[in-house]
């Protein structure tokens, strides 16, 4: 193996164990669920509230679904006196660095392509 094969599994790894618990989080239907309405929303966030009503769940598990992307880093919160909106942000969430790993383990699979 190459040294730049090395270095892009060395990333690659390092990759899965950052996006690890993102993967986990949207790996879940009713999260992606929300992902989707979150999408459909204006981009400056959605309240709790909007977000069951659109996807058709009650509010305490939109609730716990929308605790675990936000830890996983899924999605962001903005307060706004009391109340909660939920946004997704390429800038501020893990999106990128999921996007990137992608991107790398695309470009080591058209390497082995090119090789063989």
């Amino acid at each position: 193996m190459d040294k730049e094969c090395e270095v892009r599994l060395e990333k690659i790894t390092k990759g899965f164990q950052e996006c690890r618990g993102a993967f986990t989080a949207i790996g879940d239907e009713t999260r992606q669920l929300i992902l989707l309405v979150l999408l459909e929303s204006d981009l400056s966030g959605i309240r709790v509230g909007e977000i069951a009503e659109k996807a058709h769940l009650t509010r305490p598990s939109v609730s716990h679904h929308l605790q675990i992307l936000k830890s996983a880093g899924i999605v962001n919160m903005r307060k706004e006196g009391t109340k909660n909106f939920y946004y997704i942000s390429a800038d501020e969430t893990r999106w990128k660095a999921i996007a990137d790993l992608i991107n790398l383990v695309n470009e080591g699979v058209r390497h082995i392509g090119d090789v063989r």
